[in-house]
């Protein structure tokens, strides 16, 4: 059995961490940073600046780019003003260029597009950028490193995977506060990088660091290189040419560990005890046993080191369900994502027409038009003016973020459902505290005895919340018919009105109550059937919670013909409902056109 690590100080892990990323930040790639605005992290960017100023002689450059920086400020281009003033076109640096050698930082990189992301990964890769637009192409050696900053607030907003399989160190300092930082000793990180071309590797440590990314289920093939990169870089700054146990296991839970997807299993069986000393073959092992026991040993204190190292509610995520979720880039983000003409957020320009109804991007038109001049002022003499024509002209592209609503539909039939109802009240009020940032809204249905009823319209109102849930009655049939009915109907109100439709569905599935009021199992649970399917077919999100107490195989089924997410009551909480709901809104609706 492998024996438990002490825990690790966080902060003085992420100050090591950050050394680590100034000795080697071209082939460690960089550090993702989660952690909200604060001292600590500006404490942190602190040490990683200081860290590249004081490796050398030469002052490296520090860039800074945003999540929405666009295709020509990442590469570069065409210089607009010099290009005018001269008359030919003169080209402009990249940010990933003028951070050649240097340190650039990615500020809110959840937000960051997969196109920026790979434009980015693609000058990790190579070492270099290449512009090929405006007339002219243009290499320039761009090898740097990166500190991505993620501000995400729910668990599921993650930058770029492109990004994220690239950097080698991940540190999560959202539990830190000022009080945790203590002081670190600073160290040479010239002579440590220095000392790294010299670095040696000694047998068995790739095995093992393979070895444990294999057993935690790190499927990327660049982890176990990232973390060899770690262990030498760790070396160096330690001042030794040779790497030692403590470096590969510091690289195995900065590097390994937060990219884990699965337990290790254990290296022995617990009912399995270590055989008696008598029953042992050679008390004098051979010096090739040796050399395998010690390798042994060496995997054993690595995938102890990686382990240790995930997350506490990665642990708890796979005990309870035995596998890690994978959720939508987006998830936690308002609504699905329409490409617009004239509001949301910049993608870009295209060729267009100012007879319609776009919008005109100056700077891409003047850049379109600024390389012609000279030809143009030939044919047409003009003074001191810059002719555009009607092929120079670009419209600007917006990609416009909907707001989602979420429609609680409530099974208040019996005594049940009124047991389960405060599941619903906490998701409602977890939800309408999320709508301050997000701009979403809740509404709410209720169906009982003989129909369904709108308690709650659409509303960003926590009071009004509150005062509907508490005056919801119970008691009498199930029309689930009904209730799905009157959810399509809302739903359909809802994206007429431009907004998304998420439905969350709590009930047992045993419908005893058809649509015109009558009783009769069989035909109410048909008529169930139907409109599970009709919503299935109008392409709308849905989460089905059973709230019976054992899974109902009637409420499984309603689930799979809406196309559902099915989620037994049992292991539900209000904490847990508004996650899967928050994961919903960026979930594309089963059968939606992609």
């Amino acid at each position: 059995m492998t024996q438990a690590l002490q825990p690790p100080d966080p902060w003085l892990d992420a100050c090591r961490a950050v050394a680590l990323v100034s000795v080697d930040p071209a082939g460690l790639g960089g550090l993702l940073v989660r952690s909200p605005a604060g001292e600590v992290r500006a404490a942190l960017l602190v040490r990683l600046r200081r860290g590249f100023l004081s490796a050398g002689e030469a002052k490296p450059p520090l860039v800074q780019i945003a999540a929405d920086v666009s295709a020509a400020q990442l590469l570069g281009g065409l210089d607009l003003d010099r290009t005018l003033a001269l008359g030919r076109p003169v080209a402009s640096r990249g940010a990933l260029a003028r951070a050649n050698g240097g340190l650039l930082t990615l500020a809110m990189a959840e937000r960051m597009s997969g196109a920026t992301a790979a434009l980015i990964a693609a000058a990790l890769d190579s070492g270099e950028t290449v512009t090929e637009r405006d007339g002219f192409s243009e290499r320039a050696p761009a090898r740097f490193g990166i500190a991505a900053l993620d501000e995400g607030i729910a668990a599921d907003e993650r930058p770029p995977a492109a990004i994220r399989e690239r950097l080698a160190i991940h540190l999560d300092l959202t539990a830190l506060s000022h009080r945790d930082m203590g002081e670190v000793a600073a160290v040479d990180i010239g002579a440590a990088r220095a000392r790294l071309a010299y670095g040696v590797i000694p047998d068995g440590v790739i095995e093992s660091l393979c070895a444990a990314a294999a057993m935690l289920g790190v499927s990327s093939g660049r982890a176990p290189l990232l973390a060899v990169r770690a262990a030498c870089a760790s070396a160096a700054l330690d001042g030794r040419n040779i790497v030692s146990s403590e470096d590969v296991t510091f690289a195995a839970r900065m590097v390994l560990g937060p990219r884990a997807t699965r337990l290790p299993p254990s290296a022995q069986p617990a009912d399995e005890a270590p055989p008696p000393p008598e029953e042992r073959e050679d008390d004098n092992p051979s010096p090739e046993q040796n050399a395998e026991g010690e390798v042994k040993a060496l995997d054993d204190v690595v995938l102890a080191a990686a382990a240790a190292a995930i997350p506490p509610d990665l642990l708890r995520l796979f005990q309870e369900n035995g596998q890690r979720a994978h959720r939508a880039q987006d998830s936690g983000k308002s609504g699905d994502s329409k490409k617009r003409g004239l509001r949301g957020r910049p993608i870009g320009s295209r060729r267009g027409d100012l007879r319609g109804n776009g919008r005109l991007d100056l700077l891409e038109t003047l850049r379109s038009a600024a390389p012609w001049q000279k030809l143009r002022r030939r044919q047409a003499p003009a003074r001191d003016a810059i002719q555009v024509r009607r092929e120079d002209i670009r419209l600007k592209r917006f990609k416009d973020r909907q707001a989602s609503t979420t429609i609680f539909v409530v099974d208040a039939s019996g005594s049940t459902a009124m047991d389960r109802l405060g599941e619903a009240k906490g998701a409602v009020e977890m939800l309408l505290a999320d709508c301050y940032v997000r701009r979403d809204e809740v509404a709410l249905i209720a169906f009982r005895g003989t129909g369904a009823d709108l308690l709650l319209p659409a509303t960003r109102s926590l009071a009004r919340a509150r005062r509907s849930l508490a005056a919801l009655p119970g008691g009498g049939g199930t029309p689930l018919a009904s209730g799905l009915a009157a959810a399509e109907r809302l739903a359909d109100e809802v994206r007429r009105k431009g907004r998304t439709p998420t439905l969350v569905i709590i009930t047992d599935g045993r419908a005893n109550v058809a649509r015109d009021g009558m009783g009769g199992r069989e035909r109410a649970q048909s008529e169930a059937n139907d409109a599970a399917s009709s919503i299935r077919a109008h392409h709308l999100k849905a989460i089905l919670v059973d709230n019976s107490p054992r899974p109902e195989p009637k409420a499984r089924g309603i689930a799979e013909r809406m196309g559902a997410t099915y989620l037994p009551l049992p292991i539900v909480n209000a904490s847990i409902l508004s996650d899967a709901v928050r994961a919903h809104h960026a979930k594309p609706a089963a059968g939606a056109p992609r």
